[in-house]
C-alpha cells in the first residue's frame, strides 16, 4: 500500500479536493493519520468494525485495548451514546473542544471492536482546528488511538508517523509539530463520582474545580487489570533503548546520573549513554548524548518528551538515564508517561 500525504496548516488549511479524499477514505473504511492538539491519531471509521480491526492490525495493538472516538460536534455524541450525564455536560461546557476524553455508556451502533468488547466507548472532542473540520468532513466518528506502532514513543511529528506506518496505511495528513505533546486526560462519567483513567493535560485539580469531587482508578499505573482506557495495562511510549529515570531533588539527580554514567562509559562508548535532561541542566552533564525535553521554569518539558525519545532512537543510544520531573504542574501526565516508557523503572536519590 502506498501512503499518500497531504498538508494542513493553520494559515492556509486544507486543499478541498485532499480534504474530500480523506473524508472518502474515513467513510469506506481506510485509515488515515492525523494531527490534533496533543499526538497524532491514526483514524479509522469508529462505526465500521473491519475499520477498527485494521487500526490494531496497523498499530500491533492487543485488541482489548480501547480505542478513542473523536467527534466534532455534540449531535455526533448523542448519536453513539447512551445518556449524557450531568457531570459530562458540566465538563463538556468546560473542555470541549480540547484534550479531554469521557467514557461513556455506548450505543449499539459502536461495534464491540472499538471499544475492546466494552460497553462504554471513550469520546474526545479535539479542539484543533484541522482535526475538527476532518472530523465534520468525514460525517462519522473517528476512531483515533496514537498514529504509532503499539508501545513506541506517540507521534508528535507527520515524520514520526511515517517512520512507523509508512505502507500500512492510506493517507497522513501533515500539520506539522502539535501543540501539547502527550495524550489526553480520560474520565469515566459512567459512576456517580467522575473517575480518571489516565492522567493528561488536564489536571484533577482543573476537573474538581467545575465538577466537585474526582476519583483516580487503581489501576491508572497498569498491571493485569483488564483496560477501561487507552494507556492502562500495556508497556507504552517506549524508546529502543533501556531507560532509567532517577527521582528526587534536581541536584541530587545530576550528580546521581554522572556518577552512573561515569561508571557505564568505563565499559560502554560514551556515544551509546543517552541523557534525558531540560535546558537547564543539559550543561552539566560532560559525558553521554544529551538531549533536552524542554524548560523546567517555562514547563514545556511534557510536550518534547516523545520526539526526544524517538531522537534518542535516531542516534542509536542503548542506555538512556533520565531526569524526572515530579514538581512540574503537569507532572502526573508526565511522569505517567516517563515512567512508562522505562518500563517503571527508576531510583530514588
Amino acid at each position: 500500500m502506498q501512503t499518500i500525504k497531504i498538508l494542513w496548516s493553520e494559515d492556509k488549511g486544507f486543499n478541498e479536493e485532499e480534504l474530500d479524499r480523506a473524508a472518502s477514505i474515513i467513510r469506506e473504511g481506510g485509515l488515515v493519520a492525523f494531527p490534533t492538539e496533543t499526538v497524532y491519531g491514526l483514524g479509522g471509521n469508529g462505526l465500521l468494525a473491519d475499520a477498527s480491526k485494521k487500526i490494531y492490525e496497523a498499530k500491533g495493538r492487543p485488541s482489548d485495548n480501547p480505542l478513542i472516538l473523536h467527534i466534532s460536534d455534540m449531535a455526533m455524541l448523542s448519536s453513539i451514546v447512551t445518556d449524557i450525564p450531568e457531570s459530562a455536560k458540566v465538563l463538556a461546557e468546560n473542555f470541549w473542544p480540547g484534550p479531554l476524553t469521557m467514557v461513556f455508556n455506548k450505543k449499539d451502533i459502536v461495534p464491540g471492536t472499538t471499544t475492546g468488547g466494552l460497553d462504554t466507548v471513550a469520546v474526545r472532542m479535539p479542539v484543533h482546528k484541522g482535526a475538527l473540520e476532518f472530523i465534520a468532513r468525514a460525517g462519522v466518528p473517528i476512531a483515533a488511538p496514537s498514529a504509532n506502532t503499539s508501545g513506541r514513543p506517540s507521534p508528535t511529528r507527520a515524520e514520526h508517523v511515517a517512520e512507523d506506518l509508512d505502507g500500512k496505511i492510506d493517507m497522513i495528513i501533515d500539520g506539522g509539530y502539535v501543540g501539547i505533546g502527550y495524550e489526553s486526560t480520560i474520565v469515566d462519567v459512567t459512576s456517580n463520582v467522575p473517575t480518571i483513567l489516565r492522567t493528561g493535560f488536564i489536571t484533577k485539580a482543573m476537573l474538581e474545580k467545575v465538577v466537585g469531587s474526582v476519583a483516580i482508578d487503581p489501576g491508572i499505573s497498569g498491571g493485569s487489570v483488564r483496560p477501561k482506557a487507552p494507556g492502562m495495562k500495556y508497556k507504552h511510549y517506549a524508546p529502543k533503548a533501556d531507560m532509567i529515570v532517577y527521582r528526587g531533588e534536581i541536584s541530587n539527580v545530576v550528580r546521581a546520573i554522572n556518577r552512573d554514567v561515569e561508571k557505564m562509559a568505563t565499559t560502554k562508548n560514551p556515544d551509546l549513554i543517552g541523557i534525558l535532561a531540560t535546558e537547564e541542566t543539559r550543561g552539566m552533564y560532560p559525558v553521554g548524548q544529551v538531549l533536552s525535553v524542554g524548560s523546567r521554569s517555562e514547563g514545556t518539558a511534557g510536550r518534547d518528551l516523545y520526539d526526544v525519545l524517538r531522537r534518542f532512537d535516531e542516534i542509536g543510544v542503548k542506555i538512556i538515564y533520565s531526569e524526572n520531573f515530579d514538581e512540574m504542574e503537569k507532572s502526573e501526565a508526565i511522569m505517567n508517561r516517563l515512567l512508562k516508557a522505562a518500563g517503571q523503572r527508576w531510583i530514588d536519590v
